[in-house]
């Protein structure tokens, strides 16, 4: 798919009830394939990498979130699909906000994963600490990574977390390309702000946030919760804001429970 001139990699598998999944700001299609089983054996599961995310193109110059939703709309558009369930996680879950405000018609079920509901001064310094660390692989790895985690589960995995600690450090962290990439990314929600956008939103909503989730706190996903009419909210225990890695059968769960129900 083209958009604003651009390639834009999207996957489908499945048949049955569409679920698109919206990714995390790191993430790619690829950090879902664990799930693609389970979500597509009843169920259309369509996985999309936004602008400056795993196969599709770099956008030049600045942008913020909207162009992103964009992409959503342009995609949504060309496979045909209509009321379908919206996940996004992290950041995806702030640009499934702003869509399915934007675009209250083409939304039936909307599920949020670790979002934020706005960036104040305390996101913005955090993605700043990101981008001045972007030099050095693991000073990058040090700021971003280690606090996506609960601290349980941390301890509980230290060999493997330390595994691809050293992947990412020597494939990932090291690549401008990435860390270019990151930066836009990150700049593009430096301005984000949803707070008047809940209240167009008229899909059945699912707001699921983390017990141990530090960077999107559970006090920010009840304010989501409560700002969109009749939505639910789920607490995962002993989580972190890597919910969909740390709990995987739970996320699941709640996706084909929420999307089939």
């Amino acid at each position: 798919m083209v958009v604003r001139g651009k390639k834009v990699h999207y996957e489908v598998y499945g048949e049955g009830k569409p679920i698109v999944i919206l990714n995390g700001i790191m993430m790619s299609t690829l950090g879902w394939h664990q799930f693609i089983p389970s979500l597509s054996a009843g169920n259309k599961l369509v996985l999309l990498d936004f602008f400056d995310q795993g196969q599709s193109d770099d956008f030049d110059g600045a942008y913020d979130q909207m162009l992103q939703v964009e992409v959503v709309k342009e995609l949504l558009d060309h496979l045909k699909l209509e009321d379908v369930t919206l996940v996004g996680l992290s950041y995806g879950g702030a640009v499934a906000l702003k869509f399915a405000s934007a675009y209250p018609d083409r939304v039936k079920k909307l599920m949020i994963f670790n979002a934020a509901l706005y960036s104040g001064d305390w996101q913005r310094e955090i993605g700043e600490s990101w981008i001045l660390s972007k030099d050095d692989p693991r000073n990058f790895y040090a700021t971003t990574i280690p606090l996506i985690y609960a601290t349980d589960y941390f301890n509980a995995n230290k060999q493997s977390i330390d595994a691809r600690k050293e992947f990412l450090i020597q494939n990932v962290f090291c690549d401008k390309k990435f860390l270019a990439r990151m930066e836009r990314l990150t700049n593009s929600a430096s301005n984000y702000d949803a707070r008047a956008d809940l209240k167009n939103i008229t899909a059945k909503t699912m707001v699921i946030g983390s017990e141990d989730d530090y960077l999107t706190p559970v006090k920010v996903q009840r304010d989501i919760a409560r700002g969109i009419n009749d939505a639910d909210l789920v607490i995962m225990a002993d989580c972190g804001h890597a919910s969909m890695y740390e709990k995987p059968a739970v996320f699941a769960s709640l996706v084909l429970g929420f999307v089939n129900l």
